[in-house]
């Protein structure tokens, strides 16, 4: 029950912080609970596997985001709002894919 709701926990936050902007303070307390939700997880490949799920959904939603922002023109309101958005997703997967490498790295110190 504890990985079901740890992983639920993940996923609740990453769609918070995909979703609407935050003030910088409310976007930090969040990205604090889903780092706590990560280090929750215990460390075998099942989790890894999830872990690695999530950053290649994020890699897409990266590239999808970038694409979306070049639709816009330089100086408009539309680009900034693009550009202070692919700059939180990008974040967001900088996140996720350290979640990985220190899930990698426990395992391959563990020697599973």
């Amino acid at each position: 029950m504890h990985r079901y709701v740890a992983r639920a926990n993940v996923d609740h936050y990453i769609g918070l912080l995909n979703g609407s902007e935050f003030t910088p303070h409310n976007r930090s307390a969040i990205i604090k609970m889903l780092v706590a939700e990560e280090d929750q997880l215990s460390h075998d490949l099942e989790h890894l596997e999830f872990a690695e799920s999530r950053a290649a959904n994020g890699r897409d939603r990266v590239n999808h985001v970038r694409n979306l922002r070049e639709r816009f023109s330089f100086g408009t309101a539309e680009r900034e709002q693009a550009d202070r958005l692919l700059a939180n997703v990008e974040n967001l997967q900088t996140l996720l894919e350290d979640f990985c490498h220190r899930l990698r790295e426990r395992i391959n110190s563990r020697g599973i």
